[in-house]
């Protein structure tokens, strides 16, 4: 499901586009999270094509781990789907990846190595936290009893003169 609309903010009388899907909790459907979002995002002009990949992959760590918490509260049947949300106003990108898992205390994880300790390469996982924080302005983790959203706030890049 595909929801579209222009509205206005509740703190400005800027116009922002907004696009919902509802999609299916199973991994094929993570480059059509990216495609969407990042078209949406790509008609603002300062929003420059590495900030565009900055978005494409946060977007898509944060889908994994959706998809992988729905599979884990369902298991052994069809998972619910998962629910991104994005929102686009001059200069200036939310969105939002909903699921309906249990949850968790992104302040529990551990911590991994630094990225030159040889251990690192212990870890085949877990960095998709700490990429979605490098990658975004802000992103917050907002676990309930229904699940969780991870709210990330991408502000666009001019491109530099003579590049």
């Amino acid at each position: 499901m595909t929801r579209s609309e222009r509205g206005t903010s509740d703190h400005s009388a800027a116009t922002r586009e907004i696009v919902e899907l509802e999609l299916p909790a199973r991994p094929d459907v993570l480059a059509l999270a990216r495609l969407v979002v990042a078209g949406l995002v790509s008609g603002d002009p300062d929003f420059t094509d590495e900030r565009l990949d900055d978005l494409r992959l946060a977007v898509s760590e944060a889908c994994t781990n959706a998809i992988e918490a729905q599979q884990r509260a369902a298991p052994g049947r069809s998972a619910p789907p998962i629910t991104v949300r994005c929102w686009v106003s001059a200069g200036r990108a939310e969105v939002e990846i909903h699921d309906n898992g249990t949850g968790f205390d992104p302040r529990a994880l551990a911590p991994h190595p630094p990225v030159t300790d040889p251990a690192r390469l212990d870890f085949e996982g877990g960095l998709g936290i700490p990429l979605i924080r490098l990658l975004s302005d802000n992103v917050e983790f907002r676990p309930s009893h229904s699940g969780t959203i991870v709210a990330m706030t991408f502000e666009a890049r001019r491109a530099r003169s003579g590049q």
